[in-house]
């Protein structure tokens, strides 16, 4: 009697798995879960990508507001480098014409940064007050050094950051949205390209290379004899 109920009981026992084989099925971790195939499913909210908030303009035009407050910050801490460089140059050059572009560095860059201190209020960005790592360095490294060497030191570093500089002051003006940072940036363009050209002709005195390009031959020895 006994005997005659197991077929019975082994088959009610295969039935019964059959939910939990089909649920194992569903929840298979190839299968697309619900939020890929219901996409408009309450609760399954798909939150926006980066380049669909980029689509929308607004973060675009944070972004270009940052790179104003950027631009604007490193304008200030070069203007403040530019300032102190010159004092220096005013004070231990050798030469007249360093003294004198020296001091033409305090006077320009003090108005320079009057005006970018305005911009800087306008934007809500606190004004740097010191000149940065790389500008400490080198005023370090040229207050330890005097007479031509000085100069040369002082020379070759007033090339390269003018150049460095108008480059910037033109991007910035290119770019910007604000119409008071894109006047400043301008001014300051014009001011800036007078005191490269100021500093390549006394890199060129001194036989000084120029960014881009090697020494003039003979610079420093012939410069001044008839071509």
């Amino acid at each position: 009697m006994k005997s005659s109920l197991l077929p019975a009981f082994f088959l009610i026992s295969a039935l019964s798995a059959v939910p939990f084989v089909h649920a194992q099925v569903q929840s298979d971790p190839l299968t697309p879960p619900a939020s890929q195939t219901q996409p408009n499913q309450p609760g399954h909210v798909q939150s926006p990508t980066t380049s669909m908030q980029d689509s929308s303009g607004a973060p675009g035009d944070t972004g270009q507001q940052m790179r104003d407050k950027i631009f604007v910050r490193k304008a200030v801490e070069g203007g403040l480098a530019e300032i102190e460089l010159g004092r220096l140059a005013a004070q231990k050059s050798s030469s007249e014409d360093v003294k004198s572009f020296g001091q033409k560095m305090v006077d320009d860059h003090t108005r320079l940064n009057e005006e970018m201190a305005e911009i800087a209020d306008s934007i809500g960005l606190k004004m740097p007050r010191k000149m940065g790592k790389d500008a400490q360095a080198e005023y370090d490294r040229l207050n330890s050094l005097s007479g031509e060497e000085f100069d040369k030191e002082y020379v070759a570093f007033m090339v390269k950051s003018h150049h460095t500089d108008l480059r910037e002051f033109r991007i910035a003006s290119s770019r910007t949205q604000d119409s008071a940072l894109k006047t400043a940036a301008d001014n300051g363009s014009k001011v800036i390209r007078e005191h490269m050209a100021m500093a390549d002709k006394m890199a060129e005195q001194r036989g000084i290379p120029l960014p881009g390009r090697g020494p003039k031959p003979g610079a420093g020895s012939s410069a001044s004899s008839p071509q």
